[in-house]
C-alpha cells in the first residue's frame, strides 16, 4: 500500500510541479503583455507632447495670420476710399475745364 501512496503522492506532485510552470509561463507572458503596453503607452505620451506643441506652434501662426487678414481689411478699405475720392476728382475735372475754358473766352 505504501507503494501506490507513494506513486500517487508523486503523481500529485510531478501534477502540481508541471501546474506551477504552466502558472508561470503564463504570469511571464503577462508580464511582457504589460512591458509592451507600458512602452507602447510611453511613445503615446510622447506622440501626444509632439502633437500639443506642433499644436501650440499652429495657434500663434494662426493668431499672426488673423492679424494680418484684419490689417489687410483695414488697407482694402482704405484702399476704397482714395479709389472714391480720386473718382470724384475726376468727374469734377470736367466741370473745371468747362470753366476754364468760359474764363479764357
Amino acid at each position: 500500500m505504501t507503494s501506490t501512496s507513494s506513486t500517487s503522492a508523486k503523481l500529485l506532485f510531478q501534477d502540481s510541479k508541471k501546474r506551477l510552470a504552466d502558472r508561470i509561463a503564463v504570469n511571464l507572458n503577462n508580464a511582457g503583455s504589460v512591458a509592451r503596453q507600458v512602452f507602447r503607452g510611453s511613445k503615446s505620451s510622447e506622440i501626444l507632447m509632439q502633437t500639443a506643441k506642433s499644436f501650440a506652434q499652429m495657434e500663434s501662426t494662426m493668431d499672426n495670420t488673423s492679424q494680418t487678414l484684419k490689417k489687410m481689411e483695414a488697407i482694402h478699405q482704405q484702399l476704397g476710399y482714395q479709389y472714391e475720392a480720386m473718382n470724384d476728382a475726376c468727374n469734377h475735372l470736367d466741370f473745371v475745364k468747362e470753366q476754364v475754358g468760359a474764363m479764357q473766352r
